[in-house]
């Protein structure tokens, strides 16, 4: 029988290593982390060749003297844990800095040549310097106070690992990742970072939290955003959240933070979601920051080596907070709306026909630029160029002139003497002044002018009323089946099911466990009676196991939901009277969200006064 031997040190670190450092951007977090954690106040990092040659991280914090670096460098050595619990197991419960292991420095040091300078205020400096677990140097060094660490030649003597890091590029991008989330963790700390020549980060320390995450996430932000700041019990959940119409077709720009630290957790994406449900479509995903503070006991952040999982002792309680906070600061962003003008489209509006003195015609580039106004009304409402699908409707069409061989087209809006309105009402929509393609509504502001699309804000005002008569309650009643249906499922997909079951009956999905590996059906939702049983059990146990909760019925309920708004509506192509315009206007100041339609797009777009007065050359 082979022999059990104990593991040299050095190999020990390097299979911890296979843990802690993925690749170079994983390595740089622990060492910036360890960096704020020593209370630092400026943090520097170089680069070259986006990480995977050698990265250097410099900081002005608390500095070690040599015998604290001596110590750091071995495996499960720390001073991030309390030293009054050190050794009881309630230390793990108290976590308060990002660090807390003792692995990362003897991990990193194994696989790289790994230098480490530190000095403490009023002492001299010191160097030792590791090649792949093997120390060369020790000895004194000239540095100003704080920390300077070295790493290079990562995985150089591990070529297994080595030939697994990817391109430059994708290095890079994996560190800048990184550094804008822990960036954007601490606004009070000043970060910059160096590479070829370049410095792609620069910030400031003493900033604001919602002025770091905007200069780091989107500078929209800052106007197209809400800020947050709820609190429940001990818990307390801040941070910024872009408006629904300020969205994108991936999730890489929501970023969340437990206790200052960076995560990715299911549950906490899921709720996300949850809380946007009904004010984006499927396809499109919130711009966000959210940082979640509630006591260290009440979360555990020793799931795995590289800390960026955690475990909440409450997980359907820091859900529900998360849905209900977001939902609460969206709310009072009421009818905002992330949608400016776009450049291109107010370019269109801009063209102005050319006349030809000596032909007495119009020039044929004029007639071009004359052809796009209405596409330029169309494009100003994101996802709503002629042709474009997802809100339920059909555009109508229009007739331009470049289409009839005319250089003008004759009028496609309508105007109406509106009925006079007390000047002392304040109108944050404006007043109804006309009707433009019997689709967008022209209404007057005190400070421009509004244009209002008459179908996706009609759409967002009947989608809260329902919800206000009650509908999605009724949507959710159950419609027995006529005979039960068995599905066979994994055993522990029904194990998923099983602890579900109370939350799906409320929706209307009634079911049972049918043996180890079965789910009887016995009842549908009402409203989705017509889907497939096996399909849709299946689905929701999909979801249960990548998200940690089913959501995705209460999803399918509010899309019906959605789709029955959006045939209730007013149609585009309608033609309106001024009162009905006013009235519409006058409803969408009362209604929260009204803003953006189902599917996240722009009910209304504003032009200041400015920008009307840039169209005629005033300024």
């Amino acid at each position: 029988m082979p022999k059990i031997r104990r593991l040299p040190e050095h190999l020990v670190n390097r299979i911890a290593a296979g843990e802690v450092v993925e690749r170079p951007a994983s390595a740089l977090k622990e060492l910036v982390e360890n960096a704020i954690d020593a209370g630092a106040t400026q943090i520097s990092v170089k680069l070259e060749g986006g990480g995977r040659d050698a990265f250097e991280v410099i900081d002005d914090g608390c500095g070690m003297s040599p015998d604290e670096m001596a110590l750091a460098l071995e495996r499960h050595a720390t001073s991030k844990l309390p030293e009054e619990l050190v050794g009881d197991d309630a230390a793990l419960e108290q976590v308060r800095t990002l660090g807390f292991r003792g692995e990362a420095l003897p991990s990193i040091a194994s696989v790289s040549r790994f230098t480490l300078e530190s000095r403490v205020r009023g002492a001299e400096g010191w160097r030792r310097v590791i090649d792949h677990g093997i120390e060369i140097e020790d000895g004194p060094a000239a540095l100003p106070p704080g920390t300077r660490v070295r790493v290079e030649n990562v995985f150089a003597k591990v070529p297994a690992r080595r030939k697994f890091l990817r391109t430059e590029r994708s290095e890079y991008g994996a560190v800048m990742d990184v550094m804008r989330r822990l960036a954007m963790a601490r606004p009070e700390i000043g970060f910059t970072v160096e590479h070829a020549g370049r410095r792609p980060l620069s910030l400031q320390p003493g900033q604001g939290q919602a002025e770091r995450v905007a200069q780091i996430v989107a500078k929209e932000l800052a106007q197209d955003g809400v800020r947050l700041d709820f609190e429940r019990g001990e818990a307390r959940l801040t941070g910024v959240a872009g408006l629904p119409t300020f969205n994108r077709g991936v999730a890489d720009h929501q970023y969340l933070f437990v206790n200052g630290r960076p995560v990715k957790d299911r549950l906490l994406s899921g709720a996300v979601r949850g809380a946007y449900a009904d004010m984006l479509a499927r396809d499109r995903h919130a711009v966000l920051a959210l940082f979640l503070d509630l006591p260290p006991e009440d979360v555990d952040v020793n799931v795995h080596p590289a800390k960026t999982e955690v475990r909440f002792r409450d997980p359907a309680a820091i859900r529900g907070m998360i849905v209900s906070g977001l939902r609460r600061a969206l709310d009072m962003g009421d009818r905002r709306s992330a949608q400016a003008p776009a450049a291109d489209a107010m370019g269109r509006w801009q063209v102005e026909p050319g006349y030809d003195a000596e032909t007495g015609e119009v020039r044929e580039s004029a007639t071009s630029g004359l052809a796009e106004v209405s596409p330029a009304l169309h494009s100003l409402f994101t996802g709503r160029d002629r042709g474009a699908g997802g809100s339920g409707f059909r555009e109508p069409r229009v007739e331009y002139a470049a289409e009839r061989g005319s250089a003008f087209a004759l009028p496609q809006g309508r105007a109406e003497e509106a009925q006079p309105i007390a000047a002392d009402q304040d109108y944050p929509l404006g007043i109804a002044r006309g009707q433009v393609a019997n689709t967008y509504i022209v209404a007057e502001a005190s400070d421009g002018l509004v244009l209002v699309d008459q179908h996706a804000a009609h759409e967002r005002l009947t989608l809260e009323r329902l919800k206000a008569a009650g509908a999605e309650a009724k949507m959710a009643q159950s419609q027995p089946l006529l005979m039960p249906d068995v599905i066979e499922l994994d055993e522990a997909d029904c194990d998923r099911l099983e602890s579900a079951i109370d939350k799906m009956g409320e929706l209307g999905l009634v079911m049972e466990r049918f043996g180890p590996e079965a789910m009887l059906v016995r009842a549908m939702p009402a409203a989705l009676k017509k889907a497939k049983p096996e399909a849709l059990v299946r689905d929701i146990a999909d979801d249960i196991a990548k998200h940690g909760e089913a959501l995705l019925l209460g999803e399918k309920l509010d899309l019906v939901l959605a789709t029955m708004a959006c045939h209730g509506s007013v149609r585009a192509g309608r033609v309106l009277r001024v009162d009905e315009m006013n009235a519409l206007l006058r409803e969408m100041e009362r209604t929260p969200r009204s803003g953006q339609c189902n599917h996240g797009r722009p009910t209304w777009v504003k032009l200041s006064m400015d920008d009307v007065e840039k169209l005629f050359g005033r300024h």
